[in-house]
């Protein structure tokens, strides 16, 4: 599986944005998806995840009520929607994919994006 990340880019805070993620090569829709983040100087950390079917998704308690993920196997894209955005947000947002056991754990997931830069002003 090939994953590429786009939608990143600068805006205020309170401002939304919407990180695609689209994915190419073997089964996408046997997977579960996640988005994780690195902030400067910061590990790379867990925001969001979804099952196969989209019919379960996590997400960090830091993003819970502002940011969204979902899925369309049929496109083979997944979307994090990201609302009332904060400085704290800033960060390289990448997509992954890995076996339906996958959680919060970057090393659970096998497929890695590229990632896409958020960057929030205060």
């Amino acid at each position: 599986v090939q994953l590429q990340a786009s939608g990143g880019g600068l805006v205020q805070a309170g401002d939304s944005l919407r990180l695609s993620c689209a994915a190419s090569g073997r089964t996408f829709g046997s997977y579960v998806l996640g988005w994780f983040r690195r902030a400067p100087g910061k590990e790379r950390e867990f925001v969001a995840s979804i099952s196969w079917a989209g019919a379960n998704a996590y997400y960090a308690d830091s993003v819970k009520g502002r940011f969204t993920i979902s899925r369309d196997n049929a496109e083979n894209t997944v979307y994090l929607q990201m609302n009332s955005l904060k400085p704290e947000d800033t960060a390289v947002y990448y997509c992954a994919a890995g076996p339906a056991y996958s959680g919060s754990y970057p090393t659970q997931y096998m497929y890695w994006g590229r990632g896409t830069l958020v960057t929030v002003s205060s």
